[in-house]
Formats: structure tokens, sequence, C-alpha cells
């Protein structure tokens, strides 16, 4: 039979005798994770100007390369060899040419012309050819000799700035004494939300943040900026035809590859005494890289999830964490010794909320913090650029 009672869709227009019901959970559908300065931690120290400065230094170099083009006719006889930086070898040093087995014995020097023992300690003579890679073994020393020439390397000063982010914030009296749905305290969410808001733009500076070329210290019209990782790896640029390619026909040299990427970290390994161990990706590279595994991927029968994702990627040169990161450009990969990075705040000026005298009736403030990104040895890390985005 029809029902012929109080219905609320008998209300009246609009549904005016019902309540409101309205869930007192706010959604936040705007990306706001910083997963990257997750992985950071909170540095042990702060900077404490807006020119933030750290000395680095190296090691007295024990690699060079031939710079000779023109041989006696049988250059396994060859005993006067001309490298490009002199200087790196001492009379008594043992050397091998990367990818032999000769040994030479260095026994004297003039500017960059090595004269040499070839095939010393009855290893076999074999052949030179310019550009080949020099390192040097060790010196022998005379017994009773005197020292040898004093040699060293000049510590470095390297910088970066200081980045104000802010956001104001003003809510009214009314709006502060009105029953908000969700919250308690407008004030403090909107607070809350631009923190939020700074936190997301401070990951994406430190990875893509650029300095000014001139005036880098600001002033009242020019905004400093601090100087992002993108920017400042220079000597561990890789592109997508660096390193061993995988054996046959049927793949993409754009796309990344675990080939490429294992002799990306090997290159850093050999040029630095750096360990990579984090790895960070956008959405795309990261399913390039849970491809590595696809191949290999094995399920029992009483296997009831699908897991297609590679948290830890461990190689003969370090174990190093795969963090997704929005902010990373599409074509790249970073490759970092997270031990050698730090984003600071100058000292008290983490971020925090600053409140601003009203001129009416209104509560006024601002967020603000101001930090800078500390990458220490940049040889230590490597950029992978240029890769082709997958399907």
């Amino acid at each position: 039979m029809t029902f012929t009672g109080k219905a609320t869709y008998s209300a009246g227009a609009g549904l005016p005798e019902i309540a409101e019901d309205v869930s007192d959970i706010i959604g936040i559908v705007s990306p706001f994770e910083t997963p990257l300065l997750a992985h950071l931690g909170d540095p042990r120290r702060a900077a404490m100007g807006t020119v933030h400065e750290w000395v680095e230094d190296s090691l007295l170099s024990n690699t060079d390369a031939i710079n000779q083009t023109v041989f006696t006719p049988d250059e396994t006889s060859e005993t006067s060899v001309t490298v490009d930086n002199g200087s790196v070898f001492q009379v008594g040093d043992q050397i091998r040419v990367d990818g032999s087995k000769e040994v030479m014995f260095v026994t004297a020097i003039a500017l960059d012309t090595l004269t040499v023992v070839r095939g010393y300690g009855a290893t076999t003579p074999e052949m030179l050819a310019d550009n080949q890679a020099l390192t040097v073994i060790g010196n022998a020393a005379l017994e009773g000799s005197d020292k040898p020439e004093t040699k060293f390397t000049n510590r470095v000063r390297k910088q970066n700035y200081t980045q104000i982010f802010t956001a104001g914030v003003e809510v009214s009296g009314s709006q502060l004494a009105a029953q908000s749905i969700g919250i308690d305290d407008e004030l403090d969410f909107q607070m809350q939300e631009r923190l939020r808001e700074l936190l997301r733009d401070l990951e994406n500076s430190v990875i893509n943040g650029v300095a000014p070329t001139a005036n880098q210290q600001g002033s009242d019209t020019v905004r400093r900026t601090m100087a992002g990782m993108m920017g400042l790896i220079q000597s561990n640029q890789f592109v997508p035809n660096f390193g061993p390619m995988p054996p046959g026909a049927g793949f993409d040299e754009n796309l990344l590859n675990e080939p490429l990427l294992n002799a990306a970290i090997r290159e850093i390994w050999n040029n630095s005494s750096g360990v990579v161990d984090t790895i960070v990706v956008n959405g795309g590279q990261k399913r390039q890289i849970n491809g590595f595994i696809g191949d290999t991927r094995a399920y029992s029968p009483s296997d009831t999830n699908f897991v297609d994702q590679v948290s830890t990627y461990a190689s003969d040169f370090g174990v190093a964490r795969v963090v997704l990161s929005r902010w990373v450009p599409e074509d790249a990969v970073l490759l970092l010794d997270s031990s050698r990075v730090d984003v600071l705040p100058l000292a008290g000026r983490s971020f925090h909320f600053k409140r601003l005298s009203s001129t009416g009736d209104s509560e006024v403030g601002q967020v603000i913090g101001e930090y800078t990104l500390e990458f220490r040895n940049e040889q230590a890390h490597g950029a992978l650029t240029g890769l082709a985005m997958p399907a």
C-alpha cells in the first residue's frame, strides 16, 4: 500500500526541516607530500648567514692520461711517455695503463714527459695509445733518501644562498567566531594549509631551484633564491647512451634500464668516495625501475597480493633507497649520497607563524621560513637526464 505519512521528500522545497549532514573531515586533493625532505631528515645544525658556505678538500690525484699520438715503431718498447699532467707523478712510481696488465716504472720526469722502464717486474709490455688512462699504483722511496717534493691540495669554499618562503594568513573576526565544519580553529587551519604549500615548494626548490646570475645575495629589489640539485650537479651528468647497453636489439636506448643505472652509479664510485644511497625519481622513471624485476618476478599459488615495485636498489657500488618525488623532472634520475646533503634553516628561521598587527576586524599573520641547500662534494652525486618517458 502507498505510504501517506511524513517523509523527508515531503519536507518542502530545499528540505528546510532537515538538518544538514556534512562530514567533519576535510579532504585535500592537491599534492603536498615531501618524500625527499622526509628521507633526508632534520639537519643537525642551522645556517648562520644568508650566504651559507662550507669547505671541501680532495686528495692528490693518482690518475692521469697519455697525451701522445706518435710512438716508436714498436710501441711496446717506447720508454718516453708524454702525459696530460706530469705533476701527478714522482720518480719511483709504479704505473699501469687501465685495461693493461703491464706495469711501468718511472725513472725520470721532465715537465709532462715520463721516462719509464717497460714491462717492470717481468710484466709483459703492451701497446700504448693516446688518451689511455694511467693509474699510479704506488711510489717506492730509496732507503735513507731525503723527503720528496712537498705536494698538497688547497681547500675550496663552496656556497649557496638562503631563500625566504612565506605566505600570508588573514581570517575575519566573524569567521573566527562562527562554527566551521570539520575544524575548531580557522586561523590554525589556514596556517597548516599554508605550511603544507611552503614545504611542497621547499622540496621543489631543493631539486630544481636556480640562483640568480647577478646579485645573488639579493637586495630590496632582487629576491634571493637557492641553487638546487639539478643545477649543482656538474661532474656526473649522464645521458642515455652512457655506459654499457644490454646485448641484442629490441630496446629503446632512451629508456632507463638497469645496465645504464648501474653504469652511472659505478662512474660516481670511480670518480669519488661517494656511495649512492638515494635514487630520486618521478612516477614515470619509477615505473621503469620497477620493470627491472619484471622477468624475475615469481609467485606461488597461495599468493593473493601482486607486488610490482622496487623500493631498494642494491648494486655492487652501494645499496640505494628509491624515493618517489613528483618534483624531479620527467626525463631525469637523481643519484645522491645523502650523507653529503642537508637542507638547513637559517638560525631561528625554521617555518613558524608570525602574528602581525591587524588594522581591522581580523587576525593577521604570515607563515615564514628561510632555508638553503648544503650540497657537499658534488662529484659524489650524479644525474641521468634526457631519458624518454615510458609508455
